[in-house]
C-alpha cells in the first residue's frame, strides 16, 4: 500500500485525481494492517511530512501520520521511540545540507499520540533536554516559536528545576537576537506573532514559577547593558517585559539603581535600549517601566546618565507620536522626559523644528487619539513655554501650532513641574547647566544663572551692551579704591574676551546683591538696577574717584569741562535732571526744585483716560516743519499712534500742519491764563514740542511709550488730601504739579511700572497691557533762556529759537522683558543692540560730527537676544512682536541712546581718547593675563570633557534613522491603510519604520 500511495503522490496526475485515490488508501489504512505494513506506511509518511516540496505533499503525509496514530496505536508508539526523536532532534532528516525545518512540527504532531503510552515519560525526559539545547543554539524567530508551539502544547516538556532557570534564561537571549528580515507587512505580521508566541511561553512558565522571574529580569538587564554587543539587541524584547508583574517594578528598579556593580555606562545604555522600546506595537506596560527606571536613576542623583539619554534619545521617542499603535506609550514617556528635564531648555529644544509638522500631521488625522494626543501635547508645550522663557523666535511658529488648542491655567502647570522635575534642590543640577559645547555663532557670552537670578543677568548684559559706558568701566585703570566698579570690570572683561560660551557672574552677585533681597527667590531687576547704579556712583562720590583724565578742549568751555570734571561715571553715563514745578492756583505763584535722576519711572494711565488727547507742561512756541520733518506718506503720518495731530482751533486760522501735542496749565477745553513772564504758562492756541517716537504703526487700542512719557509729563491737580501749602497765600491751596526735563541723559532708562499693589489678594499684580516702542525717541528738554542762543548758533537740531526748549534724540539700544504675572516670579531676559556713533570719532564734518541716519540705526544694528547662558541674534521686528505672541512676556525696562550732537561728541572723545580711538579698549596686565589663564583652563575642561563624553555616546545605543518618521510625513501624504500617520495604516516602509 506505501508503493501505492507514493506512486500517487509522486504522479502527473491532477490533485483533485490524486486525492479521491488518496482517499482510498487512508479508508483502508483504517482497517486491521500487519506491522510490518503499518511501519512502511509511517516511514513513507513521515518521509512525506518531513521532506515533501509542496505543501500537498506535507499535507497527505500529516493526514496519513494521524489515521495511523488513531487506528494503530502500537504500531505507531513503536514507531515514535525514543531513539528516533533523538536522531531526529540531533541529526536531522533528510539529505545533508537540506535538513528538514518541520521536526518541531513533526513531534508536536505525534506526541499527541503517545501521551499515554509507557514510553511517555522518557519522552517528555529527552524533550525537556533537547529544547533547552536547541534554544542554546539561537534558533531563528521561527523556530524558536515552534519551539514555544510545542512547549505550550505539552507542558510535560518545559526543562524542570535548574535547566528551567536556565532555559528562561536561554529563551530571553533568544529574543534579544531576533531580527526581521523583510519588510514587507505580511512578514512583519508574521514575525510579531512569533515573538508574541515566545514570550507568551515565558509569561506561561512565570506563572507557575514566580522564583523565575527576577533572574529572568537579570538576563535581559545584562544584555540590554552590555558595551560589547556588535548589534544591539532586537526590541523584541519589549515583548518580555509587559508579562512582568506590576507589583515586582518597585523592587526591582530599586535593586537595578541602588546595585554598585552596576557602571554609569551599563547603566545608561540598558535605559537608552528600553526607551528605544517605544517603536515596539504590541507590548503593554513598557512606558510604565521606562518612566520608573527614569525615576529610580532621579532618585539616587545619576543626572549625568538622565541628561545624556534624554538628549540622545527624546527626538526618537517624539517621532514615535506619528503612530496610532504606538502613540499613548510614547506620549507618556516623553511627557515625563520633558517634564523631569527642567535644568536646561535643550531637551524641549531639540523638538521645536519637528512640533509644527507633528501637530498638522495629527490634525490631518483627526481621530480620537490624534485629538487626545493633541490636547495632551498642547498642555506639555504650554508648561515648556512656562518654564524656559525668553525663546520668543524659537517659539513663535511652535505657537502658531497649537494657537487653537487648549491653554493650561497656570495651577496646572506648576502642579506638572512640580509634580516631575527630578529633584526640588536646585543646587545639585548646578553643575550640568550649562551643557554648552562652543560660543553662541553670534560671538556674544551668556551669563550662567546662579538660582534665578536672570533679573540680574539681563541688567548686566544691557550695561554691557551700552558700548560708552562698557568702554568707560574696562578703561579703568588699577587702584582706583572702587571695589565694586572693578568688579563690574572683570565681568565685563570676561564677557568680552572669554572663550566661554557662558560664564558665572556669582563673585559680581554677591558684591552687589541688596541686602534685603532673599537668596534664591526672583527679585525685581529695576529695583537691582537703580541699586546698582547708586551703588557705583556712593563709590565713586566718596572718594574713590575714576582713575581717568579727561582730554582739555579748546571747543569746551571751562565751566562745561569743570562741570564734567565733577560727575561720576554713572552721572555721566546715566544721569538727567528734571525739574518739578508747582504753581497755587489762587495766587498763581510757581515754586521749582531741580533734582537728578538715572531712570524715569512711567506710570500707566488710568483706563479711561485718553493720553493722547491729554496735556503736557511744555511752554514753547510752535514748530514749524523746517524743525521736524514729516513723513513722506502724509497718510502714515495721521494714522500713526506715534505721532498726533492736532486739529486746528477755531480761533486760530494759521495752525500749523505739524506733529506736536496742545500742552498748557489748562484742564480740557479751559483757557489759559497768560503768564508768558514767568516761563510756565502758555497760549492754548500755540502748539508745542511734545515727546514722540517713531516707528511703524501700532494697533489702535495699544499703549506706546510716548504716551506714557507724555502721561509723566502731563500737569496733576493738587486738590482735597493733596492740597498745596502756599508760602506766599500762607495756607493749604489747590494747585497744579508739573515735570519738566532739564537734562537729558546719555543713557535714557525707562522703567514701566508694570508691578502694582491689588489690596484684595495682598500681593503686587502685573499689568499685562502692551506698549509700542518706538526705536526712535525724541525728548523735550528745557534750556536756560541765555543757552538757546547758543545752542541755535552751533545749529543744535531740534532747537527752536525763543522757546526754551530743545529736541534730544534717543536711539532704543535695549530691552529687558519681563515674563510671568507677578513680579515674584517669572522670567527675564533681554533684547541689545550696541547704538554707536556712525563716524569715526574725530572726523567732524562742517565742524559738527555726523550721526548715522534713521535707516542705519533702525534696521542695520544687529539686535542680539540674552537670555541667560543662550545667546541668539535677532530683530526688531521680535521686540516689537513679543507681546502679541506671548502675553505674559513684557517689555519693563528700556535702555535708549541719546545721539551726539556737538557738545556731547567732543565728551565721547574724551572719554575714549585713554583707551581707544577705534575698537575696544585695551585692559591692565592683571586683567589680562587672568583672561588668559581661565581661556587655557576652558580648554583643559573642553578636552577632558570631550573625552569622558565620547565615551558615554559610544556607549549609548545607535538609532540613527529616527527622523525618517517625521521626514516620511512630510514627503508621502498618500499613504493609506495600515498604521500610516494619517489613518492608522500606512504602508509597508512606515510599518517597519515604526517596529525597527
Amino acid at each position: 500500500m506505501d508503493k501505492i500511495l507514493e506512486a500517487v503522490v509522486m504522479s502527473s496526475y491532477p490533485n483533485n485525481v490524486k486525492q479521491g485515490l488518496v482517499r482510498r488508501v487512508i479508508e483502508a489504512a483504517k482497517q486491521p494492517m500487519d506491522s510490518e505494513q503499518c511501519w512502511s506506511m509511517l516511514e513513507l509518511s513521515t518521509k512525506l511530512y518531513l521532506t515533501g516540496d509542496t505543501k500537498y505533499k506535507r499535507e497527505i503525509g500529516k493526514e496519513v501520520l494521524e489515521v495511523y496514530g488513531h487506528y494503530h496505536p502500537e504500531e505507531f508508539e513503536e514507531f515514535f521511540n525514543v531513539r528516533f526523536l533523538l536522531s531526529l532532534l540531533q541529526e536531522g532528516y533528510g539529505p545533508l545540507g537540506k535538513r528538514s525545518h518541520y521536526v518541531l512540527d513533526y513531534i508536536q504532531l505525534g506526541l499527541q499520540f503517545v501521551l499515554e503510552s509507557p514510553s511517555a515519560n522518557s519522552i517528555f525526559s529527552l524533550l525537556r533536554i533537547e529544547v533547552l539545547r536547541k534554544v542554546c543554539e539561537r534558533p531563528s524567530p521561527k523556530q524558536c516559536a515552534k519551539i514555544s508551539k510545542l512547549l505550550t502544547q505539552h507542558p510535560q516538556c518545559i526543562p524542570t528545576g535548574k535547566h528551567q532557570l536556565l532555559f528562561c534564561q536561554q529563551l530571553i537571549r533568544c529574543i534579544g537576537q531576533f531580527q526581521c528580515v523583510s519588510e514587507g507587512e505580511e512578514e512583519i505580521m508574521e514575525f510579531l506573532e512569533q515573538v508574541n508566541k515566545v514570550s507568551g511561553l515565558l509569561q506561561r512558565i512565570w506563572r507557575t514559577q514566580t522564583s523565575a522571574i527576577l533572574p529572568s529580569l537579570k538576563e535581559l538587564f545584562t544584555i540590554i547593558s552590555s558595551t560589547e554587543e556588535q548589534e544591539a539587541p532586537s526590541n523584541a524584547l519589549a515583548s518580555v517585559v509587559q508579562f512582568v508583574p506590576l507589583e515586582l517594578m518597585d523592587g526591582v528598579i530599586r535593586n537595578l539603581t541602588n546595585d554598585d556593580s552596576i557602571t554609569d555606562v551599563q547603566m545608561m545604555m540598558a535605559i537608552g535600549r528600553m526607551i528605544d522600546w517605544v517603536s515596539w506595537p504590541l507590548g503593554k506596560n513598557i512606558d510604565k517601566w521606562i518612566i520608573a527606571l527614569l525615576k529610580g536613576l532621579a532618585a539616587v542623583k545619576k543626572f549625568s546618565i538622565l541628561i545624556e539619554v534624554t538628549l540622545s534619545k527624546i527626538e526618537k521617542v517624539f517621532s514615535k507620536l506619528l503612530y496610532p499603535i504606538v502613540r499613548e506609550g510614547a506620549l507618556s514617556v516623553l511627557q515625563y522626559m520633558l517634564l523631569s528635564f527642567q535644568h536646561s531648555h535643550e531637551a524641549f529644544h531639540l523638538l521645536l523644528p519637528h512640533i509644527p509638522r507633528l501637530v498638522a500631521s495629527l490634525k490631518k488625522e483627526d481621530s480620537n487619539s490624534a485629538t487626545s494626543s493633541l490636547e495632551q501635547l498642547a498642555e506639555l508645550i504650554h508648561c515648556m513655554f512656562f518654564r524656559f522663557s525668553g525663546f520668543p523666535d524659537l517659539y513663535e511658529p511652535v505657537l502658531e501650532a497649537v494657537k487653537a488648542l487648549p491653554i493650561p491655567n497656570e495651577d496646572r502647570i506648576k502642579h506638572l513641574l512640580g509634580q516631575n522635575a527630578w529633584t526640588s534642590q536646585k543646587n545639585e543640577l548646578a553643575c550640568f547647566y550649562p551643557r554648552l559645547a562652543s560660543k553662541s555663532e553670534t560671538g556674544k557670552i551668556g551669563l550662567i544663572n546662579l538660582g534665578n537670578t536672570c533679573y540680574m543677568n539681563s541688567i548686566i548684559q544691557s550695561l554691557f551692551m551700552a558700548s560708552d559706558f562698557r568702554h568707560s568701566v574696562l578703561n579703568l585703570t588699577e587702584g582706583n579704591s572702587q571695589p565694586l566698579m572693578t568688579k563690574l570690570q572683570w565681568l565685563f572683561a570676561f564677557l568680552e574676551h572669554s572663550q566661554r560660551p557662558a560664564i558665572s557672574p556669582e563673585s559680581f552677585l554677591s558684591a552687589s546683591w541688596p541686602p534685603w533681597f532673599t537668596p534664591g527667590a526672583q527679585q525685581d531687576c529695576s529695583e537691582y538696577l537703580k541699586y546698582l547704579l547708586d551703588r557705583l556712583h556712593e563709590e565713586e562720590k566718596t572718594g574713590k574717584r575714576i582713575y581717568q583724565k579727561l582730554k582739555e578742549s579748546s571747543l569746551t568751555s571751562q565751566a562745561v569741562e569743570h562741570h564734567y570734571l565733577n560727575k561720576t561715571l554713572i552721572e555721566k553715563m546715566f544721569g538727567g535732571k528734571m525739574m518739578t514745578k508747582i504753581r497755587c492756583l489762587k495766587c498763581l505763584n510757581v515754586s521749582s526744585r531741580e533734582e537728578a535722576f538715572t531712570d524715569l519711572s512711567l506710570a500707566f494711565p488710568p483706563s479711561d483716560r485718553n493720553v493722547r488727547g491729554s496735556t503736557s507742561v511744555l511752554p514753547v512756541e510752535e514748530i514749524g516743519p523746517q524743525f521736524i520733518e514729516p513723513p513722506e506718506n502724509a497718510g502714515q503720518l495721521m494714522g500713526s499712534p506715534w505721532i498726533q495731530r492736532k486739529a486746528p482751533m477755531a480761533s486760530d486760522h494759521a495752525a500749523p500742519s505739524v506733529s506736536v501735542e496742545t500742552l498748557g496749565f489748562q484742564e480740557r477745553g479751559e483757557a489759559a491764563n497768560p503768564t508768558r513772564g514767568n516761563g510756565v504758562g502758555v497760549d492754548a492756541a500755540k502748539d508745542p514740542l511734545s515727546a514722540f517716537g517713531e516707528q511703524a504703526c501700532a494697533p489702535k487700542d495699544s499703549r506706546s511709550v510716548p504716551d506714557l512719557i507724555n502721561y509723566f509729563l502731563s500737569p496733576e491737580r493738587l486738590t482735597a488730601e493733596n492740597k498745596y501749602h502756599c508760602e506766599k497765600c500762607a495756607s493749604l491751596q489747590d494747585a497744579e504739579k508739573v515735570a519738566e526735563l532739564t537734562e537729558g541723559p546719555h543713557y535714557l532708562i525707562l522703567t514701566l511700572l508694570r508691578f502694582s499693589f491689588d489690596p484684595r489678594t495682598m500681593k503686587r499684580k502685573k499689568i499685562l497691557d502692551n506698549v509700542s516702542i518706538p526705536v526712535v525717541l525724541k525728548l523735550p528738554i528745557l534750556i536756560a533762556p541765555e543757552e538757546t542762543e547758543e545752542v541755535c548758533h552751533h545749529g543744535k537740531d531740534g532747537a527752536v529759537p525763543g522757546s526754551g526748549f530743545m529736541t534730544v534724540v534717543y536711539d532704543l539700544c535695549s530691552v529687558v522683558v519681563h515674563s510671568g504675572i507677578s513680579s515674584e516670579s517669572g522670567h527675564y531676559y533681554c533684547y541689545s543692540r550696541e547704538c554707536t556713533d556712525a563716524v569715526p570719532h574725530g572726523q567732524p564734518r562742517d565742524g559738527v560730527p555726523k550721526p548715522a541716519s534713521d535707516k542705519q540705526l533702525d534696521f542695520e544694528i544687529q539686535w542680539y537676544l540674552f537670555n541667560d547662558t543662550r545667546v541668539s541674534f535677532s530683530s526688531f521686528e521680535s521686540v516689537s512682536n513679543v507681546t502679541s505672541f506671548f502675553p505674559k512676556d513684557t517689555a519693563y525696562v528700556l535702555f535708549y541712546r541719546q545721539r551726539p550732537d556737538r557738545q556731547s561728541c567732543l565728551l565721547h572723545e574724551a572719554l575714549a581718547e585713554p583707551g581707544r580711538l577705534h575698537g575696544e579698549p585695551s585692559l591692565h596686565k592683571d586683567l589680562m593675563e587672568a583672561i588668559s589663564k581661565d581661556n587655557i583652563l576652558f580648554l583643559q575642561e573642553q578636552e577632558k570633557e570631550a573625552r569622558n563624553r565620547a565615551a558615554y555616546i559610544s556607549a549609548l545605543p545607535k538609532s540613527p534613522l529616527w527622523w525618517r518618521d517625521l521626514d516620511r510625513d512630510k514627503d508621502d501624504d498618500s499613504s493609506s491603510g495600515g498604521c500610516s500617520p494619517a489613518a492608522g495604516g500606512g504602508g509597508s516602509g512606515s510599518f517597519h519604520g515604526l517596529v525597527f
